[in-house]
């Protein structure tokens, strides 16, 4: 292992109670989509302490910290909204305590997805520290709004902030494995128009339910064929709303809706998915919906995009991955794990849209995203500093 590795080690296990400590700060704020405001003044003070660059709020909320000021761009993003705690019953600590004990970093965000950036702040202390001077600009990102739109705080970055890095982790959990992409994922709504009649002479009308119910049931079908991909997996497709009205309920429906959850894997697309819909709908007096996402962020900035979030992978062969790949052996001295996530991330807007390579590098086990009990081992924590501030050096 190189000089400068075995010091990136050495400082990571030195300051594992620094980023537990930092890690506990950030989950006792709450910090819902929209509401990260207490959040991103206590990580930008983190990043402050640490020594960075600069550090800034931007016009969505999103905090960005520099070091260097190199040609090469890369950028390591974590987001800092969590979902909320659900039954409180259900957890065995305060999901909002904090707590560090026995090897852990307890509450709601350790996970998913404070750990990252907790751990990504030490690498910065120690890209600091060890005078970093390579020709690289390093952007950490605590970004916002995540949870309820995916990647929307990457085409801010992109299109406002006017930073496209030339290579992105994400900080996601992914138990200390590089990951290279996960499947899409789109929200549809099929609206179905009928004609009321009185209930007690159906015939007379056209019934929205039952319009509405048969595409349900083709629905079900539909997913059963959808295309298969050896790297990601299958495509799925599922109800998860059914909405009606009528003008009383002793008349026939005149409206039905049905709310789609749709996860395309590779070579699925927005008008591949629609145009399924479509097909089974024709000759109905009914349409199909892509929603759209529009909210008003913590600093009162309005953004929005379609509810559309194209599938993305990385070839196994390409740099980023074999760098991170080979950051990860001579940190650790032996071969990571390369897979995927199950669940949908902002690399969505990095690869998905901007065609930006990503990888995936975070602490914890992804099984505990939005779960009870949510924690995250330390030496997760101590691993993912080191990774970064190293994959500085190897990029």
């Amino acid at each position: 292992m190189s000089d400068v590795y075995s010091k990136i080690k050495e400082l990571s296990e030195k300051y594992a109670d620094y980023t537990a400590r930092n890690l506990s700060r950030l989950v006792q704020i709450k910090s819902l989509s929209a509401q990260e405001r207490d959040v991103q003044l206590e990580l930008k003070k983190q990043m402050e302490e640490a020594g960075f660059d600069e550090v800034f709020i931007d016009g969505l909320g999103n905090v960005i910290g520099r070091i260097g000021n190199g040609k090469r761009i890369l950028a390591i993003d974590g987001h800092m909204d969590t979902v909320d705690i659900g039954n409180k019953d259900n957890w065995e600590f305060d999901p909002l305590g904090g707590e560090i004990r026995d090897g852990y970093v307890h509450g709601r965000g350790t996970v998913d997805q404070k750990g990252g950036p907790a751990a990504f702040v030490t690498a910065g202390k120690i890209l600091k520290e060890l005078g970093f001077n390579r020709d690289l600009t390093i952007y950490f990102v605590g970004s916002v709004m995540e949870e309820d739109c995916d990647g929307l705080c990457w085409k801010y970055i992109v299109e406002e902030d006017k930073i496209r890095p030339d290579f992105v982790i994400s900080t996601e959990p992914t138990n200390l494995n590089i990951y290279r992409g996960h499947r899409g994922r789109m929200e549809m709504q099929v609206h179905f128009y009928g004609v009321s009649a009185h209930g007690s002479a159906p015939e007379r009308g056209k019934n929205a339910i039952y319009m509405a119910s048969k595409v349900a049931l083709e629905v079900e079908k539909l997913n059963e064929r959808l295309k298969f991909d050896e790297f990601l997996g299958k495509g799925s497709i599922t109800v998860t709303e059914f909405t009606s009205s009528s003008p009383s309920l002793c008349a026939v429906s005149d409206y039905a809706r049905i709310h789609l959850d749709r996860r395309l894997t590779w070579g699925e697309t927005k008008e591949s998915a629609v145009a399924e819909i479509e097909e089974l709908i024709k000759g109905m007096n009914a349409k199909v919906e892509v929603l759209n996402y529009s909210e008003k962020a913590y600093t009162g900035l309005e953004y929005g995009m379609e509810k559309y979030y194209p599938t993305w992978k990385m070839p196994e062969d390409s740099e980023i991955v074999q760098k991170g790949v080979s950051t990860y052996q001579k940190l650790f001295g032996n071969a990571p794990k390369v897979d995927k996530w199950t669940f949908s991330t902002n690399g969505i807007m990095t690869c998905g849209t901007y065609k930006i390579p990503t990888i995936g590098f975070g602490p914890g086990n992804e099984v505990l995203a939005h779960a009870p009990n949510e924690k995250v081992p330390i030496s997760d924590l101590v691993a993912a500093a080191a990774f970064y501030a190293a994959f500085a050096y190897e990029i």
